[in-house]
């Protein structure tokens, strides 16, 4: 069962960052994978979306309800799909000098020993693929800011 957390501080403002990822139909214009998007309901405290999301040949759609708290965090629960079960954590707070500290978290299990397996084997690198996107995504629309420091990250695998 994947899980990884990320702590990064980026030079941009909590509510430039909360914007980015709760903009989850737009996510298929820059995020690997994402083929498709369809948002079912939105409000400003709640979303529900499905995901269309392929590797190679292999083409999933799940579902997910985001719960917003602007501008400080994002929970992304796993509704329905291949999956065993998802959560998703995101928070932003404010770094004092005009930035954000992004707090990322996933954890994630699939129903299947097999794509387990392929995961596992892919995860790392996908995830880091993945959040770079985002870190793209926010210095295209909001410029490129000056190089943050304090950039670290760990991860955790375990066995289902």
């Amino acid at each position: 069962m994947p899980r990884h957390t990320e702590k990064r501080n980026l030079p941009y403002t909590p509510d430039q960052m909360f914007d980015l990822v709760a903009d989850v139909k737009r996510y298929q214009e820059f995020l690997p994978w994402v083929a498709a998007v369809r948002v079912r309901s939105n409000s400003e405290t709640e979303m529900v979306a499905d995901l269309v999301v392929g590797f190679a040949a292999l083409k999933e759609t799940f579902t997910s309800r985001v719960h917003k708290e602007r501008p400080h965090s994002i929970t992304v629960e796993y509704v329905e799909g291949p999956l065993k079960y998802l959560r998703n954590d995101w928070g932003f707070e404010p770094d004092g000098k005009g930035g954000t500290n992004v707090d990322f978290c996933v954890d994630f299990a699939f129903k299947s020993r097999i794509f387990e397996t392929l995961a596992g084997q892919v995860f790392d690198r996908a995830l880091r693929r993945m959040i770079f996107a985002f870190e793209e995504r926010a210095a295209a629309l909001y410029g490129a800011g000056e190089s943050a420091p304090g950039i670290s990250s760990s991860s955790a695998h375990s066995a289902a």
